[in-house]
């Protein structure tokens, strides 16, 4: 009898929880399965732009993956900069302040406007020091006017981001997503038309990919505000005035949440942009494989980035309706979810892996190569989700310091050195670098995750 009563206790705390994670999960599933689809829409542009670049030629797909390279660096800087919007936006909407749900978009549009022109600029200033990066010379001969092109559209990108997560933070994420499928398809289309001289239009090439990502993007952005502005559902919550009322309290408050944010996506993603110079170094076919193999596992792990964004916003609300307790079981749920999907993503890569870098270019060696860093890819799958979902937790707690700081040790500690040295002083040559990857990889998953249960124990 001594023993049956803790095991019996035990039982009902274990089944306790594991109801409390199945129910957390299913509502984060419900909010992030739209936000995956609009993610994985997002990045079909990118994916549709390899796809249709690499028919034109190898050289031409290096430049894009140079150009995608840099524009993804700055993007996803800018995303972590407007993270804020959704985190404290869902905290007003679990509070039910609508003034404060208005205050924080027009805050958010404000610093997504001169946010993206600073990178606009930036990413101008770079362009004359393409070639001293030690890539071929006909890569960097081919890169622009598609490198100009698309830092341009950093604008209108960013600015939707904002609009689109106020609309998640105020759970309405499937018209959000409609739009960006919407846009999937005109840049599918503009890409046909522009880069291959369909319809009457000159066969632009590259760089008739990048007018038709500029065009799309101003598209959604356009659509996404005029449905905004109409729909009753946010009327309470929508500003009055778009540039009276600005407080530097609110942008300070964004700053403290966003710029930690904003630095560990560049650690995260600016090692994968060391790691396509590392693969210039290699040659053309590596970049090119590298970029084809970044496209997939860019494609897959949409999902736990979607997962991420709705369990911040969730934690995020339960913070506002004052229901701490529930913290960990969002957590935990999402973490189960990304697990499932990236285990199945892993599988297909491993036993897929040369189909899916034939459907990008015709080259056998290109395609060989990437097929092997697919294999790569699926052992990081698992990790890559873990990382990522974690910050999102640690995010919805505005815990942002220290996981930047876990980032840079596990990304410019571990994984750059890790790639240089296997990449280009051993014969794993570009797997070598991956498998770098995958180690920082790896370590940033463990230590994030551990930071989320010391924080909810």
């Amino acid at each position: 009898m001594v023993f049956v009563v803790p095991r019996a206790g035990w039982a009902f705390t274990f089944g306790g929880l594991m109801r409390n994670h199945l129910q957390e999960a299913r509502a984060t599933l419900a909010l992030a399965l739209p936000i995956a689809v609009g993610q994985v829409s997002q990045m079909l542009m990118g994916v549709v732009d390899s796809v249709m670049i690499g028919h034109v030629g190898t050289v031409p797909l290096a430049a894009s993956a140079l150009a995608s390279g840099v524009f993804t660096v700055f993007f996803l800087v800018g995303v972590g900069l407007l993270m804020p919007v959704a985190v404290l936006a869902s905290r007003a909407h679990g509070a039910g302040d609508d003034a404060a749900g208005a205050a924080w978009l027009k805050h958010g549009v404000v610093l997504a406007l001169v946010a993206g022109a600073a990178e606009v600029l930036a990413m101008a200033g770079l362009a004359a020091g393409l070639g001293r990066l030690g890539q071929p010379a006909e890569v960097v001969a081919a890169v622009n006017p598609f490198y100009t092109l698309i830092a341009v559209s950093l604008v209108p990108a960013l600015v939707f981001q904002v609009f689109r997560q106020f609309a998640e933070a105020m759970g309405r994420p499937w018209m959000p997503m409609a739009i960006m499928l919407g846009g999937v398809g005109l840049n599918v289309f503009l890409n046909w038309v522009f880069i291959y001289g369909r319809l009457g239009a000159p066969a632009l090439g590259l760089a008739g990919a990048g007018w038709a990502t500029l065009v799309s993007r101003v598209a959604v952005l356009a659509v996404i505000y005029a449905w905004l502005r109409r729909s009753s559902e946010f009327r309470a919550a929508w500003p009055v005035a778009w540039w009276r009322g600005l407080s530097g309290a609110r942008f300070r408050e964004m700053l403290h949440i966003g710029v930690p944010a904003a630095v560990m996506l560049f650690f995260e993603t600016a090692a994968f942009m060391a790691a396509a110079l590392i693969m210039g170094w290699i040659g053309a076919a590596a970049l090119a494989a590298h970029q084809i193999a970044l496209s997939c596992a860019a494609f897959t792990f949409m999902f736990p980035l979607g997962l991420s964004m709705a369990v911040g916003m969730r934690i995020g609300k339960a913070v506002g309706e004052g229901r701490t307790a529930a913290r960990r079981s969002i957590g935990f749920g999402a973490l189960a979810l990304s697990c499932v999907v990236m285990s199945v993503a892993a599988a297909v890569f491993a036993l897929a892996g040369g189909r899916l870098a034939g459907g990008f270019i015709d080259d056998p060696a290109v395609v060989a190569l990437a097929a092997k860093l697919l294999v790569v890819a699926a052992i990081f799958q698992l990790f890559d989700g873990a990382q990522v979902v974690s910050s999102g937790a640690l995010r919805g707690l505005a815990d942002v310091k220290v996981p930047a700081g876990i980032t840079f040790v596990s990304y410019w500690l571990l994984a750059i050195p890790a790639a240089y040295f296997l990449g280009l002083h051993t014969a794993l040559g570009a797997v070598g670098v991956w498998i770098g990857l995958a180690a920082g990889l790896a370590v940033a998953a463990a230590l994030l995750w551990r930071r989320f249960t010391v924080l909810t124990r």
